[in-house]
């Protein structure tokens, strides 16, 4: 397993410098700034989990997950915008080729989505009119495709699979066929522009249907042989870490700026432990993120390894959320007002740590 390095070690001081500079500004815009969206596109970063064989990066996981950790200690906002669009990237490896080579060709290429099971797909003979709304597509505003759940329905009939539940499948959008919605009201991450779009009897093709199903992939590669589920909770778990490392470093230049004796004698041993915590279990996290990688590479991953990934995943984002609100109390009302830095990292801290798939432990 290769070392767990500090976030600054991984990103360039000048694209966290470009990062850092406009998050202030991002807040105001309800979106990332243009010059956020540069540096995504000029570095092709929303393409670190697309296929090679679209012109994608294909970064192995691990190498993701450690970069989206960087980025989101960098910014929350643009972390989980590249995280969440990134992610639908890789669907990428499930698409059939002709329509992926098309989608991929555009340099601006920003797949958004919902995992919302909120559309139906009603089957014709040419292919399906989808309806629907789906909520949380965050990076809607970049967006040049999005990936919407749809349950297939025959002449108003839900359409059942042998488990008897009713078939769900995803599908690609384009831009000119569904309405954004500003519906993201979130107190925290709200640079992503998480909103909602809706799709009014839009008609597509058979080839925009597709599958997240190993046994599925067009592409070969390991990446789209790794579980979804796993995949998803590793990158959004590693979003909240780097949230909580500047969240830290944030609190502990604050409480060295004041210098208030019995303040720092609390909440010196409190930073300590935070930052103790925390790199244990980034140490723990990131062990069995990279030993399920290789396992995939090797062919086969267990039920035990992947069970390693989301255990560590949820316990990361649980003692991530819980020692920064420790900490909170110390920072006094500078960590109150809503337009410090230390704030901002604070409520994106808390939004993206009530993601579903990071609930500890799951019943």
């Amino acid at each position: 397993m290769s070392a767990i390095k500090h976030p600054s070690e991984i990103v360039q001081t000048d694209w966290i410098n470009i990062l850092r500079s406009e998050a202030a500004r991002a807040e105001q815009l309800k979106q990332l700034t243009p010059v956020q969206v540069a540096l995504l596109h000029r570095q092709r970063w929303f393409t670190l989990l697309t296929p090679k064989q679209y012109g994608g990066l294909e970064w192995s996981l691990p190498a993701v997950v450690r970069f989206e950790e960087a980025i989101a200690w960098a910014d929350g906002s643009v972390a989980w915008v590249l995280t969440l669009c990134t992610g639908a990237g890789w669907f990428g490896g499930f698409l059939q080729p002709a329509l992926a080579q098309t989608l991929f060709a555009d340099p601006a290429v920003c797949f958004a989505g919902s995992g919302a099971q909120a559309g139906t797909a009603a089957i014709t003979a040419e292919g399906y009119i989808i309806n629907g709304q789906w909520l949380h597509a965050s990076g809607a505003p970049h967006a040049t495709v999005f990936t919407a759940n749809c349950t297939i329905t025959r002449n108003g009939v839900p359409l059942t699979g042998s488990d008897g539940n009713p078939v769900i499948k995803p599908f690609v959008l384009l831009p000119g066929e569904v309405e954004l919605l500003p519906t993201w009201k979130s107190f925290g991450l709200v640079a992503t522009a998480s909103n909602a779009f809706k799709a009014t009897n839009v008609t597509v093709t058979r080839d925009r249907c597709f599958e997240i199903n190993q046994a599925r992939a067009v592409d070969p590669s390991p990446l789209y042989q790794y579980p979804f589920l796993q995949l998803a909770e590793a990158t959004l778990a590693a979003n909240i870490s780097g949230m909580s490392l500047h969240f830290t470093e944030a609190a502990q230049q604050l409480l060295q700026q004041t210098q208030k004796p019995g303040t720092m004698a609390i909440a010196g041993p409190l930073l300590q432990q935070a930052q103790h915590t925390i790199q244990t279990l980034r140490t723990a996290f990131y062990k069995a993120l990279d030993e399920s990688w290789q396992q995939q590479l090797q062919g086969s991953i267990t039920a035990a390894a992947l069970q390693a990934v989301s255990e560590t995943s949820r316990k990361l984002a649980q003692e991530s959320r819980r020692t920064a609100d420790e900490l909170y109390p110390y920072c006094g009302l500078q960590a109150a007002a809503t337009d410090t830095e230390i704030n901002r990292i604070w409520r994106d801290l808390h939004t993206a740590s009530q993601h579903g798939l990071l609930i500890y432990p799951r019943g």
